[in-house]
Order: C-alpha cells, then structure tokens, then sequence
C-alpha cells in the first residue's frame, strides 16, 4: 500500500530522525512545518501558489544546542522520488539564512526509505543510510567554519618523510580539496603504509577537516600493530580501544578496529553508532575482506575513505578500482617494490631465491622411487609396497613423508642466511599448508636440534591465545634472541612487520599471486639503524628457499589462480526455492507453490533489519510486505525475487549453517523429484541419508528421534508418488532431523598416509629473480679490492700510515697507486670510481674509504639526499611539484648533468608542456637551478 506523505512522515521519517536523536515532539531539537518568511516575488518553486503568501514551510527544521537552524528536512511520500525535494530543500535553507543570518543550514530531502545528504557549497549530494545526530551536524558547522586550504598544509616529515611518502600524502589532500571522497594508495609492504596515513591524517587534523578517524584491518594482530604506530606518532591524539575495552567510546579521536567488530558494533542497535559518526576511513589491506559481508562497513560510513593496498597495480582486481571509484590500473598514488629497491639509497630489501626439489616431490612416492633400504624396512612392518604409489603434488594431503620435511629442514639450516656467529639461522618465518604440518615441522627442529631445547623454531597460529600480547609468542619472535623461526598457517603471510626476518621458506605451494606478494614481503622491510637487534646487525637481501616452484607457477600463470567467485550459503537457499517455486507454479502444482512461498516470506522476514544493505533495500523490501505482491506470482515477480531479494541474503551471518545445508540439499532432491530427473534425485538422496547416518545415537537429543532417524534410512520412506506427501516428509525431516547436523559424526576415513622414507634432493639452484641483481663483476672486484688491501695493510707502511689516520706525501700516494696497479686485481683510480659509483673521489679517499677512516657517498647517494632535504624543506609542494622533481632526480642520476634548456624539454614536458616553467614559478626555479649546479660542481 502507498503511503501519503503524512503516514510517511508518522510511520518512517520521525522514527529515523528519533533514531538520531531527534525527537519531533520536542521543540528544542525539532520544529514541524518550521515558518519561512520570504519576499513573494522571489518565489521560483514549482508548487502550487500557497494560501499563505510571503510564508514557505520546512517539514522539518533540526535545531542546535543553541537553538538555531542546523539542518533543513524535506520529505516527500513513499512513492515519489526524493530528488523532486531537492530544489524545494535549498531554497529553504537559503531562505533561512536570509531570514535568520547566522551559517547555512545542511540540508536533506527523504521519501522515508532513501535519504540524501546535501552539504550546500561543499560537495554534490550523496545518498545516506541514517539521519546525522546534533553533535554529528554540530562537528560538521565546525569543520566548516574552521578548516584550512589543504594545498598549503605542511606535512610532519618526522612521521613520514620520504620523498614518495610526501608525494602519496599531496596526491590525497588535493583530491580532497578537489572534492574527491574516495582514494587508493598502492604502496609495496615494507615501504611505510601505516605512517604515510599517520601524516595524512595529521594535516588533516591539524588543518581542521577532521576529528574522527576510523583505520579499519582485518587481523587483531594488525590491529594492536596499527594501534602502537599511533600511539608512537600521534602521542596526544585519544585512542580507541584501551587494553580490555568491548563497548565503543564516543570521546576518542582515532579508532583502530578489524572488520568483524565493527560490522557487530554498527549491527548492535544499544551500542548507537551513528552513520555519520567518522570524518576518514582508512581501509588496510584494501583488497581483502570487503566485497562480501564487510562491504557493509564501509556502506554504512558514507565519509572520505583511503583504501590502502600492496597488490601490485596490474593485479588489483577491478572491483577495488571501482570501491574507490578510480579508473582501472590507475590508483590515487603508487609506489611499486621495483621503485623502493631500486631508489638510491635502497628503500626495501631484495632477495635472492633458492628453489629446492626433492625427489619425491618431483617424482612422487612409489617403488621406483623408494630407496631399497626404505624398501626393506616397510616389508618387515608389513607394508605392501605396491600399494605406496602416490603424486608428489600429493604430499602434506593424501600422503605424509617425515623424511621430505626433515630434508626441507636440513637444506634450510645449511642454505639460510644466518647471524653474526654464523651458526644459528637470523629470523626466519616457514610457510605451512595447515597446523598439523606446521607442528610436525616443529618436531623435526626439536629432534634434529636438541641443544636448543625447544626454543629454536615455534608454531605460530591464529588461534593459539599463546601467540597474542606482552610475552606471547609474536612478542618473543619480534624482540627476543629466540625463537629464530616463525612456523605459520596465514597467520603471519601478511601485515606483521618484522624487520630482522632474513630468511623466508615457502614449504608450501601458493596460488594467489596477491598472496605469494604480501609473503614475500614479510622479508623486504630494512633494519632500523637507530633500534639494531644483537641477532641481526646488518641486511643487504634477504633469502626466499622455494620448495614448491611457486616462482615458476606464477611465471607460467602471472596472476595464479582464478577462484571462482562462491555465493553464500543463505543466498544458493533462496535461489533453490525461488526455482522450485516457478517449476511448481509451471506444473500448475500450487499446493507445493504455497508452502514454498511461506517458507521464503519466513526467510525474508529473518534478514538482519540492523544491517546497512537492508536497511537501503527498504524500498524493495516494502513493495514485497503487500499482500498483493505473493498473491498473483508471476514469472516477472519471481525475476524481482531473483535480482533485488537474493541477493540480501549475503548479510545473514548468524545461522545453523549445518541445518541449513540440509535443508539445501532436501530442497535440491524436492526440486529434482519434481522436475523428473530421477537419476540426480536418487543420487541426492543417497545424500540425504548418508548424513542421517551420521547421527550419534549416543547423544540424548538425538536418540530422542532414533524412530525417524531409522526410517528415513529405508527404501519405504523415500517411495512416496504424490508430491504432497513427498513435501511432508521432507519438512519432517528439517524440522526434526535438521537441528541435530551439527552433532552429525563425519566419517572421515583413515586419513593421510604417514610415511617414514628419506627423501632426497632432486633440485637445488638459485634462481635469477627481483628488480635488483648487481653485476656480479662489480661485486666481485670490489671484494677483491677490499681483500687485497686487508692483506696489504699488515705490512705495507704507507697503508699503515692512512689507517692511523696519518697524512702521506704525493711520493707515497702515487708509490702505492702503482703497487696497486702491479698487483692483481690492478687496482685504478678510475676503476674505483666505477665501482663505488663516486664520480670525484681521489685514490687515497678510496682507500681511506676501503680501511673505514672516511665515508665517501656514491652520485646517486649525494643526489637522492640532497632532493631528500630539498623536499623536507618544502612540504607545501603540489603533487604535480613533486613528480618534477622525482623525474628531474633520475635524470640527474642518469645523465650525471642538467642544463637549463632541458628543463623545457622532453621528459620533463610530460609533466607540463612547458616543462619547469608550467610547473614552478621564477624564483622557485632559481632556488632548483641553485640545486643542479651543486650537484654539477
């Protein structure tokens, strides 16, 4: 049934405003039919000429605490668009201020189940779940009135100070000044996410535009990680949660939750969180964890949002693109692992790869393949050995062999980049494939070494209260000697930050290539120079052993595995009896028809009326609550049902999952018994009653319907002819037998196969991987040049001199180039300048350099530093400003020179088409040429 605009008012609009706080009774908060004096001849609405001339009426005016207008309402009926109130909603509150003065009222317009939100001036008008509080809309006349230009806000370079992080942060505070709402950040692990958005949301805070932050992760354990980096950069700033909160605080300033609690706090109607209540969000990890269930989150909190992500650009899935309404492959900013590597200094780790293959793995297990020592210890334990016969893609699944992991773990202790001592592996995290393999990994440490005594590698999962807080087993991983090695099931394949990990092992194979990346970062973070661990003092690159050949996987297949996208349980429910209703409306079967009708109106009925997605559905949903809806179900209807209806079914998350995928399955047998498909309805029932099967007489609650369970399990209870019946038994055997799934007993069978065999290595290479390889040449000379002045510096007087920091004579300088010279490796002052990249360095700073008395800078060092400085001393530059410079850097380092004409040439006309002088103004371009010519001297 329609509603008029009264009922839409009585019935909808006051109990959502009432929802907000906003009683429409009391005329402190809320004025009805609010009187608007205007001249009659400005009048330009559409309306009919009112009796009331020189007077317009606001359905509702919301009030501030101190009693003036703060936001206008207009409501229009059920059944009329609410953008047919929009012009009406400005005029008035114009009209206000004219009337009143003071600042401009917000304004919304409404038909009671889609609300738009028009900030007048600021931003176009956007769709919104819930009416905003009195303090929401007071924060927002503060935010209004006091905000800042950002272009102009200077950026803390002590929270984040490189050049790509101050590039990141201007890309985003333009947008917002622009106007832009949603942004994405692709920025390579370990290159300083979480403190690029602490200095984003710094100027923010500092500038005015906002005071709630919500920083949204996926994983406790990246919640207290984001939580630390707060506390440590924005000390002052009033966090939420403190150690043992539950309930949410409203008096903070920075939020930091995962996903699930904040979907149960916005779900939870006594915690109250307004809609409106944050100013930014940040999304962590932006390409999980959203699209399903979550997306909810972000559906409900309509405000600036940043997602952050280091998927690599090209493998982003579109649908991240188009959250954060960004053109595919063209995020807000991004910063890839090729770029950090490769800066000058290095930003991120390289690594180097060792692929490790064993036998079994490349060959499988079988009598061929088995050693006949191994083969002779099977027969007198009685084992056939014909019977052995598995795929080496098949271990750590169907078959486990202790003897392919002792080998994986042997290689490792040999191969791993180890510590100081040079016996003992420097931190290191195992990738497993389930927690039985991650404990039986465990052992093989403890057996082969004892001396450790327990201490040297540990099982870390998510699921071990163990592993969280002070002293738990992350804590002890992070900032203790021992344990050296991480065993992890996902837990630790993402967002933990460990910088002394030096060694990574993949005993497992991977398929997401977005995965394989964020595991591979776990290694790439440098050691903090100001905090050194006594375990791991320097970090050059770290190592990957791949004992599953995912490099070649994702050689082969770039973007791994395409997963087919599942649709959740509730939803496959709804759409089976949707198709069972249109057959039994097709075979003229409206018995069958009705009861399926009843059973969906109950699902319907059911769905989480707290939910965001339901609550923009509501216009849908009160189409399908007349009666008239269900009683003519036509093909059309059912279509709706399909397209509108289905879909909300995503939002159930708290159900007797087991019962319901009983009663798909019943559902699915009735649905094929229907249609004649009697094969496929044999094998479903087959189905049906293995799982009845299943049951444990044992257990009181269902020996209390053994008489049924029994039944159900004969040939006579199946062999029904009339529809009906069939219907009745099977709702008998959801409502009875559904229930009581969830103590059903799996007959798993045996289980994997435990073998004992010694494996052996089959592969082992290093494999040329990574944006950074140095010539090996170079690397090599220079290590000969370091050692043959070690040697020479024993006996040699003149180096003896220089190491004691002792001038020596032009005569004894050029004495010792030429002994250099003579000697192999034929040492030069000019091959010295090639190898240490040093354009101007003279012999002897060389070799006060080699002995470490002096510290000479590369080209590229001296360049990148001196930019580094220029842009710390200039935070307010634009975007645009700071790509110049990061392109006129790489130029310099290249070409090693600059001169004016090129700044107006190609490349730097890709920026602006007149080069340096479209993009800086004279004297700016006086103080860059200044720059050059140091760097040229």
């Amino acid at each position: 049934m329609t509603k008029s605009e009264a009922q839409t008012r009585s019935e909808l609009i006051d109990r959502q405003l009432a929802q907000a706080g906003w009683d429409v009774t009391n005329p402190t908060l809320v004025i009805q039919e609010f009187d608007i004096l205007v001249d009659s001849t400005s009048l330009t609405t559409a309306e009919p000429p009112s009796p009331y001339a020189g007077h317009q009426f606001s359905d509702y005016v919301l009030l501030g605490k101190n009693g003036k207008p703060l936001a206008v309402v207009e409501a229009k009926k059920t059944s009329k668009d609410p953008a047919l109130g929009r012009e009406q909603a400005k005029q008035y509150c114009h009209n206000i201020q004219k009337q009143l003065g003071g600042e401009l009222p917000f304004c919304f317009y409404t038909n009671g189940h889609d609300h738009y939100f028009w900030d007048l001036g600021n931003y176009p008008p956007r769709k919104i779940v819930g009416f905003p509080t009195r303090d929401d809309l007071e924060r927002f006349q503060y935010i209004r009135r006091n905000r800042k230009p950002l272009t102009q806000e200077l950026i803390n370079t002590n929270i984040a100070g490189r050049d790509y992080q101050i590039r990141a942060i201007r890309a985003v505070l333009e947008g917002i000044e622009q106007k832009k709402r949603d942004f994405l950040l692709v920025m390579a692990t370990g290159t300083g996410k979480t403190r690029t958005c602490i200095a984003l949301v710094d100027a923010l805070m500092r500038a005015g535009h906002a005071e709630k932050i919500l920083f949204l992760v996926d994983r406790i354990a990246l919640r207290e990680q984001a939580l630390a980096a707060f506390k440590e950069h924005l000390p002052h700033e009033p966090r939420w949660p403190n150690v043992g909160e539950k309930l949410i605080a409203k008096d903070r300033r920075i939020y930091v939750s995962t996903y699930p609690t904040m979907l149960n706090i916005i779900r939870d109607e006594s915690q109250q969180l307004s809609p409106h209540f944050f100013d930014f969000i940040v999304v962590d990890e932006s390409h999980r964890s959203i699209y399903n269930t979550y997306g909810e989150v972000l559906g409900y909190f309509k405000t600036i949002t940043l997602g952050l992500t280091a998927t690599p650009t090209d493998i982003i899935d579109h649908n991240t693109f188009q959250l954060f309404h960004c053109e595919d492959g063209f995020p807000t900013f991004a910063y890839t692992f090729e770029e950090a590597v490769n800066n000058v200094p290095p930003y991120l780790s390289s690594f180097q790869v060792m692929k490790i293959q064993t036998r079994f793995q490349m060959e499988g297990i079988s009598k061929r393949t088995i050693s006949l020592e191994d083969q002779k210890k099977l027969l007198l334990e009685g084992k056939e050995i014909e019977e052995i016969n598995f795929e080496g893609s098949q271990l750590e699944k169907q078959v486990i062999n202790k003897g392919t992991n002792t080998l994986i773990v042997k290689e490792f202790m040999e191969e791993c980049i180890k510590d100081e001592s040079g016996v003992l592996p420097g931190k290191t995290i195992f990738f497993c494939s389930s927690k039985a393999h991650a404990r039986r990994m465990e052992e093989i440490f403890d057996k082969l070494f004892p001396q450790y005594k327990g201490e040297l590698a540990k099982v870390l999962v998510s699921d071990d209260p163990r592993v969280y807080g002070k002293g738990g087993l992350l804590d002890q991983f992070t900032n203790n000697d021992m344990p050296r090695i991480a065993i992890s099931v996902d837990m630790l394949d993402t967002g933990i930050d460990v910088r002394e990990i030096v060694n990574l092992v993949f005993a497992k194979p991977v398929y997401s290539y977005t995965k394989f990346w964020q595991m591979i970062g776990r290694g790439t973070r440098l050691l903090e120079t100001s905090k050194p661990k006594p375990w791991c003092t320097e970090k050059e690159v770290f190592l990957i052993l791949d004992c599953w050949d995912n490099f070649e996987y994702f050689k082969l297949q770039p973007k791994g595995k395409e997963l087919k996208p599942q649709l959740p349980l509730p939803v496959r429910l709804v759409g089976l009896r949707l198709d069972k209703i249109e057959k039994a409306i097709d075979l003229t079967q409206a018995n069958i028809a009705e009861r399926e009708i009843v059973k969906l109106r109950h699902q319907i009925s059911q769905l989480p009326r707290s939910s965001v997605i339901i609550k923009e559905a509501a216009a849908v949903l009160a189409r399908i609550d007349e009666e008239n809806f269900w009683i003519t179900l036509n093909h059309q209807r059912l279509e709706f049902l399909r397209t509108e209806i289905k879909p909300l079914f995503r939002t159930v998350s708290e159900a007797d999952f087991k019962a319901m995928r009983f009663e798909r399955d019943a559902l699915e047998y009735s649905l094929a018994w229907l249609s004649g498909e009697k094969e496929k309805a044999e094998t479903l029932k087959e189905g049906i009653v293995a799982q009845i099967s299943e049951l444990p007489l044992s257990i009181n609650f269902v020996k209390a319907e053994e008489g049924l369970i029994r039944a159900a399990q004969t040939n006579h209870y199946w062999a029904k002819t009339d529809a009906n019946t069939l219907e009745d038994a099977l709702d008998e055997l959801n409502t009875h037998l559904g229930p009581l799934m969830k103590f059903r007993e799996l007959q798993t069978g045996l289980g994997p196969t435990h073998l004992d065999l010694t494996d052996v290595l089959h592969n082992k290479e290093w494999v040329e991987f990574g944006p950074q390889h140095e010539s090996v040449s170079i690397s090599r000379y220079r290590e000969m040049v370091e050692a043959m002045i070690a040697e020479l510096t024993a006996h040699n007087p003149i180096l003896q001199k220089i190491k004691n920091g002792e001038e020596v004579s032009p005569g004894e300088a050029s004495a010792l180039a030429e002994l250099l010279h003579a000697e192999h490796p034929h040492i030069t002052e000019d091959l010295l300048r090639r190898v240490y990249n040093i354009r101007k360095a003279r012999f002897i700073q060389f070799i006060r350099h080699i002995l470490g008395i002096e510290i000479l800078k590369s080209f590229p060092e001296t360049v990148s530093e001196t930019f580094d400085q220029f842009i710390r001393q200039h935070t307010n530059l634009s975007s645009r400003q700071l790509d110049f410079l990061n392109l006129l850097k790489g130029f310099i380092i290249e070409r090693e020179k600059v001169e004016k004409k090129d700044l107006i040439n190609a490349p730097f006309t890709v920026i602006h088409p007149q080069g340096i002088r479209g993009v800086f103004s004279p004297a700016e371009i006086n103080e860059i040429l200044q720059l050059t010519e140091r760097l040229a001297a």
